[in-house]
């Protein structure tokens, strides 16, 4: 399967990137580049996106860099830092970059956008599982 077919299936279940509204603009090995639209719905009392809305995309950019090989991954350790406070409006490209890849392990910095303004910076490690993605 290709990147974009193991991201597009991995998408048909995944309610919650849905409930997100994650674009995926481009998928390749390794890699991957999402967008979304930070809504009215998705902060908290000080009228910013919660945190874990930045978490949350990011997460999902990971997901579908770490699975592009083919190989079922999960996540084993995640950290974020936020830089810029998002509003609701805000456009939010979300790049995840591999770092490093072993046969069961995976690094991967994932950064967010605003515009051209770099808001976050998510790292995480995935866990590459003895199971492939399939038709």
């Amino acid at each position: 399967m290709t990147p974009r077919e193991i991201t597009d299936k991995m998408l048909e279940k995944d309610a919650f990137s849905k409930w997100l509204g994650v674009e995926v603009l481009d998928v390749g090995l390794g890699t991957s580049h999402i967008r979304f639209v930070v809504r009215e719905d998705m902060c908290n009392g000080f009228g910013t996106a919660h945190g874990g809305i930045a978490h949350s995309v990011s997460d999902s950019a990971f997901a579908f860099a770490c699975n592009s090989y083919g190989t079922k991954a999960v996540a084993a350790e995640t950290a974020i830092s936020y830089f810029k406070a998002l509003y609701p409006g805000d456009v939010v490209d979300v790049i995840a970059e591999q770092e490093h890849r072993t046969r069961k392990l995976g690094r991967y910095r994932i950064t967010l956008f605003r515009e051209k303004e770099k808001v976050a910076l998510f790292y995480a490690t995935c866990y590459h599982l003895d199971l492939t993605w399939e038709k």
